[in-house]
């Protein structure tokens, strides 16, 4: 058996980044950015108040308290969106909403919260019985975030809702991102029906073309084929016929990839078949030719893991991300099992306030055990067994 390490090595080392495209920043959700996002504006574009209060001079209220309020004449008003930039001089003061243009004339923000009528007392005059804590209190400056040119988000970065909004927020119309890797996602094996078929005995539903579907979208691919073929050969050769004139990038195979008599990916596909130290998904096939192949085992825990472990990493490195990994946490373990000896295990578990613990009894073969999974814990080839309190590398998986 060869690594986990020497596999996804081989996988790597076989991806070249995909062409990039410039999109709209509205269309850009799950994209992996080839340059930088640089804001187009000044963050904030102006000097402009944090709270809802009053915009005075600091020097008429820095005396102001309960015993000693301080009353000032309110000669303008300032909502959001405002463009009104009223003269003020001392003793005077400009009723002003959070966001809205900070009065040039004035130098400090006095809440609504300090003066003795707060918003129901702020027209005409207000009476400030606390003072600021400082000059400039509660203004937001021009630039204070970030200047026009300056870099908000580097390359190599996933953009989700956040990302996007941060773009947008700082003026941003277009992006330059990784085109969308096209993958091709074929299961294989007599005994697979669509669900809701009518099942013989020896038949089961199909799933692994749903869930390498999902994964793959998750992960920022766009599926342009995704079937299910016998074992008889015929269908798997149309199939990557079809992938090919699809333009895909990637073909991703599940099944038909062990030891037995009627494997169909190993008797038909163009990859090299590996066994790798790993528990579950050791039997692994993989082409480096154009689409890239991946073989994965049929289980449906394996697929799972087979993905998160080698094709995950490669549909991102062929976006340009500059992190293919999951987040690993050490986690306590709440419940004891046993490992395959000579084999690095990924062990579907649940996380709970306290750790994880099992998912399922072990088996690859259990589909529905892995739809409560929120991770998989990471055991080392050297151990056989984890106990209660132990501590594992847990990958967290949405």
């Amino acid at each position: 058996m060869i690594t986990v390490e020497e596999h996804r090595a081989q996988v790597l080392a076989a991806v070249r980044p995909l062409e990039a495209v410039t999109i709209p920043v509205a269309a850009a959700l799950g994209r992996v950015l080839r340059e930088p996002v640089r804001s187009a504006v000044d963050l904030p574009l102006f000097d402009n108040s944090a709270m809802d209060g009053f915009a005075v001079l600091h020097s008429d209220v820095a005396d102001a308290s309960a015993e000693h309020p301080v009353t000032l004449e309110v000669v303008a008003d300032l909502p959001a969106g405002t463009s009104a930039n009223p003269p003020l001089e001392s003793g005077q003061a400009a009723r002003i909403m959070t966001g809205a243009p900070f009065p040039s004339a004035a130098d400090t923000v006095v809440p609504f919260e300090d003066t003795a009528g707060g918003l129901a007392g702020s027209r005409g005059q207000v009476t400030v019985v606390a003072a600021p804590r400082l000059r400039g209190a509660h203004i937001r400056p021009r630039g204070e975030e970030c200047r026009a040119g300056d870099q908000i988000l580097p390359a190599g970065s996933r953009l989700g809702a956040r990302q996007l909004a941060a773009a947008q927020a700082a003026g941003v119309a277009d992006v330059v991102v990784s085109r969308l890797p096209r993958v091709a996602v074929i299961s294989t094996g007599d005994e697979l029906r669509a669900p809701g078929e009518p099942l013989e005995h020896g038949q089961i539903p199909e799933s692994n073309s749903m869930l390498l579907d999902g994964l793959c979208r998750e992960n920022g691919a766009e599926v342009v084929l995704r079937t299910r073929v016998t074992d008889d050969g015929t269908g798997l050769r149309f199939a990557l016929d079809e992938a090919s004139a699809l333009g895909a990038d990637v073909v991703i195979t599940s099944g038909g990839v062990s030891e037995g008599a009627y494997e169909v990916v190993k008797n038909v596909a163009p990859m090299q078949f590996e066994k790798v130290a790993m528990q579950p998904g050791k039997p692994q096939g993989f082409g480096s030719g154009q689409p890239l192949m991946f073989g994965l085992p049929g289980n449906p825990v394996s697929v799972a893991v087979s993905f998160e472990v080698f094709v995950r990493p490669a549909l991102l490195a062929m976006q340009a991300a500059t992190v293919l990994d999951r987040l690993i946490l050490p986690m306590r373990v709440l419940e004891s099992w046993r490992t395959p000896s000579g084999r690095r295990q990924y062990r579907p578990v649940l996380v709970e306030a306290g750790g994880v613990r099992p998912a399922s009894s072990g088996g690859s073969h259990l589909a529905a055990s892995l739809g409560r999974a929120d991770a998989y814990a990471i055991i080392p080839v050297e151990v056989d067994t984890v106990a209660v309190g132990d501590v594992v590398d847990v990958m967290l998986v949405p």
